[in-house]
């Protein structure tokens, strides 16, 4: 019997982090900083009016492209907060989760054979949307040495006839790299004088320790060449509630409607509901959040460089990326024998592009306490392997 399985479908691996999530979880007396997630409940305020929302019998479809309120309150705070301006009727779609919104806007603007530009270490979904909506996914590496800044000489490196779209994620996915004004304004020369165009997610924008955090769509000569992606899942604590967004120019949103409308119909009622309360009332509870992290980040990359695996201070997100080559192991070797002889799980950066390789990816949203403990077993880890 012949398979059924397409091509594009067997050529993209599983998740690498799931991998070691799923593994975690059949071990008891596991210290677990491989999965993404804020530890944090998500704030009653806006728990309260999902559930209040309900009550009420708001269980129906909304417009495929979200409530205007939602859509609304979004196009405000992105202004306010950020200074980038959306037409919230005809620039903003609201959608299941970033996850989605990255897929839904790669599918709208890849065609087969156009290559795509990922700047690398990335999320894992980039590199496998790409190759499902039939682009040639290209990374472009950003290093160690520059912070894990995407530069404009490594981007230029990259660029062919082929090229049409580069994909950043900054504050960055795994390594806590930002990226300020005048790296993006490097960039957005770039992307003009090629004439491509930029996916941006900026789900992490409010994780941001060392100043604000900068959108490029603000550089007017790119705004009209810039898809925005943001959400709710990071900045307060709303994982489970799938809420995510797409902004961009009139021609893109319409074009990236049509998919999401077939594939998702409309995110759920109550999570908008949940994220419209989120954005008016919430930001207290958020910022209270982002201080801890920011307290977490300093204990634990300090740390990890004590323990001798050098680690730059993240300057937003929450994970961190230390190099373990000091160990004689790869980065996979490390990850699986920590896991295995010490339950502190982490991610091989390999898995989250070939420019990871030689580096882990730990997430520090877990508890102060759980934080020493896992130190204290890498520790002695580190010194059983001497």
């Amino acid at each position: 019997m012949r398979s059924f399985v397409s091509e594009r479908a067997s050529a993209i691996p599983p998740s690498g982090i799931r991998k070691f999530f799923d593994i975690a979880q059949t071990m008891e007396d596991v210290i677990s900083l491989g999965v993404g997630e804020p530890d944090f409940v998500t704030p009653w305020c806006v728990c309260e009016a999902a559930i209040y929302s309900i009550e009420q019998g708001s269980t129906a479809y909304t417009s495929n492209k979200g409530t205007p309120q939602l859509r609304g309150a979004i196009s405000h705070y992105l202004d306010a907060r950020f200074g980038t301006t959306y037409d919230p009727e005809e620039e903003i779609i609201v959608t299941c989760g970033v996850s989605e919104a990255a897929d839904v806007a790669i599918r709208a603007v890849v065609d087969p054979g156009d290559e795509v530009l990922v700047a690398e270490p990335c999320y894992v979904s980039y590199i496998p949307c790409v190759t499902l909506a039939g682009g040639t996914p290209v990374p472009v590496p950003c290093r160690a040495e520059d912070e894990f800044r995407m530069a404009a000489d490594a981007l230029a490196e990259k660029i062919t006839p082929r090229t049409k779209i580069l994909i950043a994620n900054f504050p960055n996915n795994p390594t806590g790299g930002v990226m300020g004004e005048s790296d993006w304004r490097a960039i957005a020369d770039l992307l003009v004088d090629h004439d491509l165009l930029l996916i941006s997610d900026e789900v992490y924008a409010e994780l941001t320790y060392e100043g604000d955090h900068f959108s490029p769509a603000r550089i007017p000569e790119i705004r009209d060449r810039t898809i925005t992606l943001n959400g709710f899942s990071k900045a307060f604590a709303m994982t489970g509630w799938r809420i995510g967004y797409l902004c961009a120019p009139q021609e893109i949103t319409a074009a990236a409607l049509k998919i999401h409308q077939y594939v998702a119909l409309c995110a759920p009622v109550m999570g908008q509901v949940a994220a419209y309360e989120a954005l008016r009332i919430g930001n207290e509870e958020k910022d209270a959040m982002v201080r801890e992290y920011r307290l977490r980040r300093n204990l634990f990359v300090d740390g990890l460089n004590k323990l001798g695996l050098p680690c730059h201070l993240p300057k937003g997100a929450f994970y961190a990326f230390p190099s373990v080559e000091s160990t004689g192991m790869s980065d996979t070797e490390f990850a699986e024998a920590l896991l295995r002889e010490q339950h502190v799980a982490v991610v091989p950066g390999s898995v989250l592009g070939a420019s990871g390789a030689g580096h882990v990816r730990c997430a520090y949203a877990v508890s102060r306490d759980d934080l020493k403990e896992a130190l204290s077993r890498m520790g002695a880890f580190i010194e059983s392997h001497k």
